[in-house]
């Protein structure tokens, strides 16, 4: 099958919205000049969202929503003109630097039919990558399946099982930044509860689906219910239809779930179990983040320092790497150590409350008191400022009885 020449291809990106008029003008603009096309999706919003996105140029389409992402992203397809087409949510943008190899890729002889795509979780500590299906060929057998955490993945390929020649790829820098990661948010029981019930209405038609049993089990875990969860889990493993990714997802929470239950070697198990699966590092961050961790609270104090290590390899830039290796050099006595590696962290995440505080623990511990009491008085501010009040008092009060006021 003939491509069309890399002038000839249009790139639509298409999107669906609701009340999203604080987030999405970054969005926009991430893409202004790159896409073709933006066909935007309101599923009823209630605020500016409609006009912010015709600001932008983008096509505006309105669609009653479903409680069913797959249907309302299938929708918004319904309306792309043009050759390939470029997914995003309103809180993530287009990294400006993938924008060449972008191009390059779906203007290239390669007969692709699907470009998967690295996130970046900003300010996430466990798992600050993934690798998402967002690019893709306006093919018109694609389409999203799963009422929650939607995909194509499976009718891409259903399409190369008929279709032979299509083939998958994937761009291994950073192309899609979201800025949503907050923790508080994250966590809020009506986001758990939504999502629960729509990945519950699917399993009971797909029970050994091992995609959904990893994002439920997950779930589940997170909702503290880990004996629940740890069976979901260990389903989707007994699957045959799970990929490299998926079981990484699977043993990885498992390891969650066994730490939680303070199992610590079945915890390890798992997680060394994750790092074996054949995908990319970057993606491993979280696996080897929390091996690190486990080795760290047994008394391993070298093979912690060896486990954090090997995640700057990976990424030199992921600051909670430099502060888990600066609490391991603290434990060891290496303060020195620990104060460079709190600083690389801070370099890279300014407003990390722990570093400064812990940064602050090291340098009183050298005698460098002002220093240290600059770093606390940091640390104070970001608790308070990240809804961590106790953690501030409790840092305020002990400096206090040390006979400082901050």
């Amino acid at each position: 099958m003939p491509n069309p020449s890399p002038q000839s291809m249009i790139l639509s990106l298409c999107m669906i919205v609701k009340n999203e008029e604080a987030t999405l003008p970054s969005c926009l603009k991430s893409v202004q000049g790159v896409v073709d096309e933006m066909i935007v999706l309101d599923t009823g919003s209630s605020d500016r969202t409609p006009e912010i996105a015709k600001s932008f140029g983008a096509k505006v389409h309105f669609f009653e929503w479903s409680n069913d992402f797959s249907a309302a992203r299938n929708e918004s397809l319904k309306y792309v003109q043009g050759d390939w087409i470029l997914v995003l949510d309103a809180d993530e943008r287009l990294a400006p630097g993938i924008v060449p190899a972008l191009r390059q890729t779906i203007g290239s002889e390669q007969p692709y039919l699907l470009i998967s795509l690295v996130r970046q979780e900003i300010g996430a500590e466990q798992s600050p990558y993934s690798l998402v299906s967002r690019l893709f060929r306006n093919h018109p057998d694609i389409s999203f399946v799963r009422p929650y955490h939607a995909m194509v993945d499976e009718s891409v390929s259903l399409i190369q099982s008929m279709e032979p020649h299509w083939q998958v790829g994937y761009l291994p820098e950073v192309a899609i930044l979201h800025e949503g990661y907050q923790a508080g948010a994250i966590a809020g029981r009506d986001k758990f509860t939504k999502a629960r019930t729509a990945m519950e209405g699917f399993l009971k038609h797909h029970p050994s689906d091992p995609y959904v049993c990893s994002k439920l089990g997950a779930l589940y875990v997170q909702m503290n219910e880990v004996p629940q969860g740890i069976e979901l889990l260990k389903r989707g493993l007994t699957s045959k239809a799970a990929d490299a990714s998926v079981l990484y997802e699977l043993h990885y929470h498992l390891g969650i779930a066994y730490s939680r239950l303070q199992q610590w070697a079945k915890a390890e198990q798992h997680y060394q179990l994750a790092l074996q699966q054949s995908i990319m590092p970057k993606l491993k961050l979280g696996a080897y983040n929390n091996l690190g961790n486990l080795l760290k609270a047994k008394g391993d104090l070298v093979g912690a320092k060896g486990v954090y290590e090997t995640t700057l390899k990976i990424d030199s830039t992921f600051a909670p790497g430099y502060y888990n290796l600066g609490m391991t050099f603290k434990a060891l006595g290496d303060l020195s150590h620990a104060i460079a590696a709190y600083r690389e962290a801070l370099f890279l995440q300014p407003n990390y409350a722990d570093a400064h505080q812990n940064l602050g623990v090291a340098l009183w511990k050298l005698g460098q008191v002002q220093e240290s009491l600059t770093a606390f008085r940091q640390a104070i501010a970001l608790h308070q400022q990240n809804n961590n009040p106790l953690e501030a008092q409790r840092l305020r009060q002990g400096l206090k009885e040390m006979g400082f006021e901050l």
